[in-house]
C-alpha cells in the first residue's frame, strides 16, 4: 500500500513539473501585472 502511494506521489510531481506553469496568456497578463505594479 504505501509502495502504491510513493508511486502516485512521483508520477503526480512529475507531470505537474513536465506541464508548463502557465500558459502564454497568464504570462503576457504577468507582465502588464508587473509593469503596472513598477510604475
Amino acid at each position: 500500500m504505501k509502495e502504491t502511494i510513493m508511486a502516485k506521489g512521483k508520477d503526480s510531481q512529475k507531470s505537474t513539473k513536465k506541464a508548463p506553469a502557465k500558459t502564454l496568456k497568464e504570462k503576457r497578463e504577468d507582465k502588464k501585472a508587473k509593469k503596472a505594479g513598477n510604475a
